[in-house]
C-alpha cells in the first residue's frame, strides 16, 4: 500500500500541488491532468526526487524517506525523457542499468532476456539504439523500469510522440504489468488510460479533484452531452453558447458533440459521456 498523506509542494511562493491524499494498492492508476497541473511534481515526490514541503508519503506504513535505498529498490521509473548511450545496444544498456540498480549478477542475464522479450525487442537486443525509432526507445525505457521487478512502477507521459500502433502496444504491455504491482501512468492523453486504468486520478487547481473508476467519473456528466447538426453559418454562434467537445465537417454542415449542463436543447441526441468529454469539461 502506497499512501500519499496531505502532501503539498511549494517552490518559494508558488504552490505546485496542495493537500493531496491518496491510497494506492495493486492496479493501474491513470494520473490525468493538463500539462503544468502538477502531475510530474507529484510523481517526483513519490520517487523521492523531490521532498514534500508538508505531508508525508508512506509505503506499508513507513515513511519512504526513512526507508531510503530499500524503498528505491521497490521502484521502477520511466521519466518523460530518459538518458541512454546511442551506441549501446539494449542488452548493453540494461546490463549497465542493472549495475546502477545494484542488482545481483546471479540470474541477471536471464532476467534481462525476459524483459527484452516482454517489451518485444528480442530481435533488436544487439542493435545499437541510435538506429531505433521513438517507439522502440520507449520500449527500452519500459524494460529498464521493470528490470528490477518493481512493486511500484511509475511512467511519466510515456506515449508522447508515439504513433497509434506503438501506443496500443505500450498500453497492452502496461496493462499486463499492473496485475501484481502499483502502476501509475501520468498523461494528458485520455485514450492511453480510458480502456486500461482501474482508477483515474485527476488534479485540478493544484488539488485532488477525482479518484475513481472511469465509469463513475463519466457518470458525473450523464445527461449533459449531446450531438446535433448545425450549418456552417450557425457554428460560430453555437460555439459561443455551448462547450463544443468535438466537431466533424459534413457535406451540409457540422456534426457537433457538445456539453449542455442546463439541457436547453430538445432536438439534439443525448450521448453517453466518455473520459475525453470529462477532461474537456473539467479543464475547459
Amino acid at each position: 500500500m502506497l499512501t500519499v498523506s496531505d502532501v503539498t509542494k511549494n517552490y518559494g511562493k508558488f504552490t505546485a500541488v496542495e493537500n493531496i491524499t491518496l491510497d494506492l494498492d495493486n492496479g493501474l492508476y491513470g494520473l490525468l491532468a493538463p500539462n503544468g497541473a502538477g502531475k510530474t511534481t507529484l510523481i517526483k515526490m513519490i520517487t523521492t526526487l523531490l521532498i514534500p514541503t508538508s505531508g508525508e508519503i508512506l509505503y506499508n506504513g513507513v515513511e519512504i524517506r526513512k526507508m531510503g535505498a530499500e524503498y528505491r529498490t521497490l521502484l521502477g521509473y520511466l521519466p518523460q525523457k530518459f538518458g541512454y548511450y546511442k551506441n549501446n545496444t539494449p542488452l548493453q544498456y540494461l546490463e549497465y542499468l542493472a549495475a546502477l540498480k545494484g542488482m545481483p549478477t546471479n540470474g541477471l542475464k536471464q532476467r534481462i532476456g525476459e524483459v527484452i522479450e516482454q517489451v518485444g525487442l528480442t530481435d533488436s537486443a544487439n542493435v545499437k539504439m541510435r538506429k531505433f525509432s521513438g517507439g522502440m526507445l520507449q520500449r527500452v525505457g519500459i524494460a529498464q523500469a521493470i528490470l528490477n521487478d518493481p512493486k511500484i512502477l511509475i511512467l511519466d507521459e510515456p506515449t508522447a510522440g508515439l504513433d497509434p500502433k506503438e501506443r496500443v502496444r505500450f498500453r497492452n504491455i502496461i496493462s499486463a504489468l499492473s496485475k501484481d504491482r502499483i502502476v501509475i501512468l501520468s498523461t494528458h492523453i485520455v485514450s492511453d488510460i480510458e480502456s486500461i486504468a482501474n482508477r483515474v486520478i485527476m488534479i485540478k487547481d493544484k488539488h485532488l479533484y477525482k479518484n475513481d473508476t472511469v465509469t463513475a467519473i463519466c457518470s458525473g456528466i450523464d445527461g449533459c452531452v449531446f450531438e446535433t447538426s448545425v450549418s456552417d453559418n450557425e457554428y460560430a454562434d453555437f460555439e459561443n453558447k455551448y462547450l463544443v467537445l468535438s466537431a466533424r465537417q459534413e457535406r451540409d454542415g457540422m456534426t457537433v458533440r457538445y456539453y449542455d449542463k442546463d439541457k436547453t436543447t430538445t432536438t439534439a441526441r443525448e450521448c453517453v459521456p466518455n473520459l475525453e468529454d470529462v477532461f474537456l469539461v473539467t479543464y475547459r
